[in-house]
């Protein structure tokens, strides 16, 4: 009994090193499969650094080396995109990425001239409007829905102030890039989080016309804290505005920030609430994964807190208390459908709830409010909301536009 005992195990302990090793080798039909990376900063620029994170998560999970994948750093929204699109192809890349609105045109002309190699564009919008281009691709996360949830974070620290009575002024301060509708969708959801706690609190935004500049979110920042605002979001992907709020607060001024893209705590410690996130692994594992396997991509891809394409950061120490409870509330609404973030009912324009939409820039004609709410990335990945509800006042828009 004992000697048949030991065949079995012996049989299955074979059986389970065969197990690990063809899972560890590469399939030899994927051991010259190339992914390139066109980016428009580096791993010191907090969105750039997200994205190198998500392919080096798709990396990991698809079972790539480093030498399959290629990455070109700090490439231009200029024809600099369309020669680095083609050097990776000449190299072999069987799949490339590329992280920047403005790429998009320059992703198009190199996906006409090599039909068969794909190309993803993030936070474009017309991939689905390439006719016969099935090679051409959009992805983007609905980081709205984390927006949301930051801005019940800072919805609940606004209350705690305001019940201690540190603030009698529920007046919100917002660094934006450029008064474009990713940049609308994600300072109205993060508006509209905050409502959710305190209803009567207005937001002013401060455009810096630049995606990343330490500088320029410092001073929009600081613009707006003179104004008297005593929490400041931001669209903008440097730690420029946490850092000029901690300076604040040690000062003594009460005023926190809720950032972007990474943790600001190492940067401000006290100051920094939390932040929301895109987890681009979700979508760089997806779509490598379906390219090695030569199965039919999604020509527009978006999820949020449904496949864990979104988070936000972890909480700050300043966080008001019952703040977790919020947040994972909050996130299990969304997750069931119960909650959407554009709910038309929680938002006016002009005094006004609407029960229509099809004005958004590019795709006029086409409705995206219906069964009471905006339909946020479901027509195409990129955002669409591009609607100024009361509440909050671009102070610059018209000069950055």
């Amino acid at each position: 009994m004992k000697k048949l005992i030991a065949v079995v195990l012996a049989a299955v302990m074979a059986l389970g090193v065969l197990s690990m090793a063809a899972c560890s080798e590469k399939p030899a039909a994927n051991a010259d499969f190339k992914v390139g990376a066109i980016l428009i900063g580096d791993e010191n620029e907090g969105y750039t650094y997200a994205h190198i994170e998500g392919i080096e998560a798709a990396k990991k999970a698809c079972g790539l080396s480093n030498e399959q994948v290629i990455y070109k750093y700090s490439v231009g929204e200029n024809e600099s995109c369309y020669e680095a699109a083609v050097d990776l192809v000449q190299q072999g890349c069987k799949i490339i990425f590329a992280n920047s609105f403005g790429h998009e045109s320059y992703m198009i002309q190199a996906a006409k001239e090599y039909p068969d190699v794909l190309f993803c564009h993030a936070t474009g919008q017309t991939a689905a409007k390439q006719e016969g281009m099935k090679n051409i691709f959009n992805y983007f996360t609905g980081i709205y829905e984390a927006r949301y949830v930051s801005g019940i974070v800072a919805g609940m620290k606004l209350k705690e102030l305001m019940d201690a009575g540190s603030v009698t002024d529920p007046y919100i301060g917002y660094v934006g890039a450029f008064p474009y509708a990713e940049v609308v969708s994600g300072y109205t959801a993060f508006f509209l989080g905050i409502q959710s706690i305190v209803p009567e609190a207005h937001m002013d935004v401060q455009y810096t016309g630049k995606w990343f500049d330490l500088t320029a979110e410092a001073e929009a920042a600081n613009m707006l804290m003179a104004r008297g605002c005593c929490i400041i979001g931001q669209h903008a992907d440097s730690t420029g505005a946490p850092t000029a709020v901690q300076t604040k607060l040690d000062e003594g001024s009460v005023v926190y920030s809720v950032g972007y893209n990474i943790d600001m705590l190492k940067v401000a410690p006290t100051a920094a609430l939390t932040s929301p996130q895109n987890n681009w692994g979700a979508y760089y594992t997806y779509a490598v994964k379906t390219a090695m396997e030569g199965k039919e991509m999604k020509q527009d891809w978006c999820s949020g807190y449904a496949d864990d394409a979104v988070q936000i950061s972890k909480l700050g120490p300043s966080c008001a208390a019952g703040t977790e409870e919020a947040v994972n509330e909050a996130i299990a609404k969304i997750k069931s459908g119960e909650l959407h973030v554009f709910d038309c009912a929680n938002f006016t324009v002009g005094g006004e709830h609407l029960t229509s939409y099809d004005k958004s820039w590019g795709f006029e004609g086409v409705e995206l409010i219906w069964d009471g709410y905006f339909h946020e990335s479901e027509k195409i990945s990129a955002p669409l909301f591009d609607i100024r509800i009361d509440g909050i006042t671009e102070l610059n828009a018209e000069s950055i536009g």
